[in-house]
């Protein structure tokens, strides 16, 4: 849920400290939050962590909202940055990146072929979770969350150039190391 022309309002009434509007800014950016965590981390718990602690730190942050930005990519900047603070805490990450996966695979028609699905799903989730920390979370904001490069720059606190470069290099790792896959999700090829 994104907030309208009462965007505006609701952070006002927040950084006056009204915890009813902080309330309605939670509800409408709860799910985005979460969505983005567990993504990254790829586990329930974890994210559940990195979502509070967003919503800690909005918190603990909202005065300095100057809506320089607009808000949902101040508070992106914030999920973010806790993604990386818990990958930086050497926690283990996986990220879930179906809109991936799907890019490259055909879809499951039996039981073989969602067990392989499965399989593969796995082998993405372990390369695209040794991924290098800033090219993985450019490489879930993009096939997850849909963002473009000039969003996710704004939100990582880059260039746009940066974002394509960073996404070029996960590529390559990821089409080098899912390469034995081509056959598997290529279909019938014989």
């Amino acid at each position: 849920m994104v907030l309208d022309a009462n965007d505006r309002e609701v952070i006002e009434a927040c950084q006056r400290g009204d915890y009813d509007a902080f309330r309605v800014l939670f509800e409408a950016h709860k799910d985005r939050v979460y969505s983005i965590a567990l993504r990254y981390s790829g586990d329930p718990s974890e994210a559940m962590d990195i979502a509070q602690e967003t919503f800690l730190k909005l918190l603990g942050s909202i005065q300095d909202f100057r809506a320089d930005a607009s808000f949902e990519s101040w508070l992106y900047r914030i999920v973010v940055n806790r993604c990386l603070d818990h990958k930086r805490r050497g926690r283990r990450w996986m990220p879930f990146l179906d809109g991936l996966l799907d890019a490259v695979s055909a879809p499951a028609e039996n039981a073989l072929h969602r067990l392989l699905r499965v399989e593969q799903e796995q082998s993405v989730q372990s390369i695209v979770g040794k991924l290098p920390a800033e090219q993985r979370i450019v490489v879930v904001l993009r096939y997850t969350e849909g963002l473009s490069y000039d969003q996710i720059a704004e939100i990582v606190g880059c260039s746009p150039g940066t974002v394509a470069s960073r996404l070029n290099r996960a590529h390559k790792v990821l089409e080098r190391r899912l390469s034995h896959l081509r056959g598997v999700l290529g279909g019938s090829n014989g």
